[in-house]
């Protein structure tokens, strides 16, 4: 199936991976079938968005048989790239970035942290959750061609010109974990998570959008 990716909306593309996680599970567990309407309740989709996104990418399921599981699982493993190693780069090896290094997307079989920097003398020379730390300063010399994509767990201050080196070295995608709002050319793909802001949002609806 021939699919313009370019022009699946970004909303969709962003809950592909969670669709994809939910039906890995359900593979684990020896489900071969599954309905809009279990699939709306597991990822607190609603059935209406989920038939929509998947209408994007054409006859996926038939009315009154619901979704073929091992299909939908081997077509999103595709459109996902998740048979295509992701190397990945983190740089700040902090309490956060520690923690990502530890984890370092275990249940995900196409992203790997490869290496990371830090400017802590104690960290470098160190492998923190099998992972080598290095100084910051041998960004250059030491971050591979593969490498396309950086998380940033570092301070304020460091966040724009640590981007413009990994711009430089060829980094096209950044996962940015600190609240300064980097700059990038257009070609370079940015997604800002700010911790405290979501737990701001989060304490907001709290206090005015209660749960019915």
């Amino acid at each position: 199936m021939n699919i313009d990716q370019s022009k699946i909306p970004q909303a969709t593309a962003k809950r592909l991976p969670l669709y994809y996680r939910f039906l890995k599970n359900l593979h684990a567990s020896g489900k071969l079938r599954v309905s809009s309407a279990e699939l709306s309740e597991a990822v607190k989709v609603d059935s209406a968005t989920i038939r929509r996104d998947f209408s994007y990418f054409g006859a996926l399921g038939k009315k009154g048989y619901g979704y073929n599981v091992n299909y939908l699982l081997s077509f999103f493993r595709k459109t996902l790239d998740q048979d295509e190693l992701t190397a990945v780069t983190l740089i700040g090896v902090g309490n956060l970035g520690t923690a990502f290094l530890h984890y370092n997307f275990s249940k995900n079989n196409n992203t790997k942290i490869e290496l990371a920097f830090d400017v802590d003398q104690s960290k470098i020379g160190t492998e923190v959750g099998g992972v080598s730390v290095y100084h910051l300063d041998e960004l250059e010399e030491r971050l591979p061609e593969n490498v396309t994509v950086a998380i940033l767990t570092v301070p304020v201050g460091s966040a724009q010109p640590i981007t413009d080196r990994l711009i430089q070295k060829g980094i096209k995608g950044i996962l940015n974990f600190t609240p300064a709002r980097i700059n990038v050319p257009e070609h370079i793909r940015v997604h800002h998570i700010d911790l405290a802001v979501e737990l701001q949002s989060l304490v907001y609806f709290l206090k005015h959008y209660p749960s019915e």
